[in-house]
């Protein structure tokens, strides 16, 4: 750790070199920009005839490169990029274009999300490939933050920029997709193994569970920038029904079920459920139904029975509001329907 600090901090101070004997007007963003600014104002005609738009972003991409060295998005004190002086720069300079320029569709707006598209995203999706962790929840919290501000700089361009923006998602799939096949194990074990919640066979287990429960609440964390159907398709088909449910299958009835089962449907986005006429689920959350069932009818006949109570809330927050109705007649549990009617 201390070579890769010392060799972090000597990138650092080398940064600071490699523009020392260059002057100002060709090193600094601001400067720059104020000398295209200066052709535009005076000689707006020349300016706009020479496409200087399409110039900008590429020469700007090795200065903007040389500012983004020491920056890393999965860090939870990142600079966001709205902070970076080449952003602000880059920002006044259109800004002025659009009072100076009488065209609507003054090319010059289109500059920042080039820079984005060109020089952001490819740095931003080499992090997601190379060094984020799906696990790390404070890694995917950063993330998301950053990649949430970049799309939304790009949700007012034009279509030119769209595939910046799918080439970012689609990495960020891929690589929680290799996270749910390389990272999630739990193992199973008979259950005389695992009755002893101090055998070290049940501390593995339950560590593997909740691991693949926190992977579960990261994927679901990108609601809101990643399609419902590619995060239902990863953290309910991929991941807990593949993984979360069968161990949920083979462990011990009791307490400690409910919490998982709670903690599980904790992390799911409240907007797959707002649908008021809803009366049955999401086809993903099928087998997580069944097995909440089979659960609650194996505790009504157990010394647990009393957690029962604890299952229909889960039943009604995912909107399987008919099977909680079936299963409280079957069972006689007159008391759980205000439950449901304050749905």
């Amino acid at each position: 750790m201390n070579d890769f600090q010392k060799t972090q901090g000597d990138i650092s101070q080398d940064r600071k070199k490699i523009f020392e004997d260059v002057h100002d007007d060709f090193c600094n963003i601001q400067h720059i920009l104020l000398k295209f600014q200066q052709w535009r104002e005076k000689y707006p005609d020349s300016y706009y005839e020479a496409f200087i738009s399409l110039c900008i972003p590429k020469l700007l991409n090795p200065l903007i490169r040389v500012q983004l060295i020491d920056w890393n998005p999965l860090k939870f004190d990142a600079i966001g990029l709205k902070q970076m002086p080449w952003f602000t720069s880059i920002e006044e300079f259109m800004a002025s274009g659009m009072e100076d320029s009488k065209k609507e569709d003054s090319s010059d707006k289109k500059i920042l999300s080039t820079v984005i598209n060109k020089t952001i995203i490819p740095r931003l999706t080499d992090f997601v490939e190379f060094i984020w962790d799906p696990l790390s929840t404070s890694q995917t919290t950063s993330l998301i933050t950053h990649c949430r501000m970049i799309l939304e700089e790009l949700s007012t361009c034009a279509n030119e920029v769209s595939k910046g923006k799918q080439d970012l998602l689609k990495s960020i799939v891929v690589r929680m997709k290799k996270a749910i096949e390389d990272d999630v194990f739990i193992p199973l074990y008979p259950k005389s193994t695992v009755e002893n919640k101090t055998s070290p066979h049940s501390k593995f287990q339950e560590r593997q569970f909740w691991s693949g429960v926190k992977l579960f609440r990261n994927i679901l964390l990108w609601n809101g920038l990643l399609p419902d159907d590619t995060l239902q398709e990863l953290g309910l088909g991929k991941l807990l029904n593949r993984y979360l449910i069968i161990a949920l299958l083979n462990a011990i009835p009791g307490p400690e079920v409910v919490k998982k089962c709670k903690q599980i449907a904790a992390y799911l986005p409240e907007k797959w459920f707002q649908n008021s006429a809803m009366r049955t689920s999401i086809p993903q959350l099928e087998n997580f139904i069944q097995f909440l069932l089979q659960f609650a009818h194996k505790l009504s006949g157990s010394e647990f029975r009393d957690e029962v109570k604890e299952i229909i809330p889960i039943l009604v927050k995912i909107k399987a509001l008919n099977q909680a109705e079936s299963f409280i007649e079957e069972y006689h549990l007159d008391h759980l329907k205000s439950v449901i009617r304050e749905v």
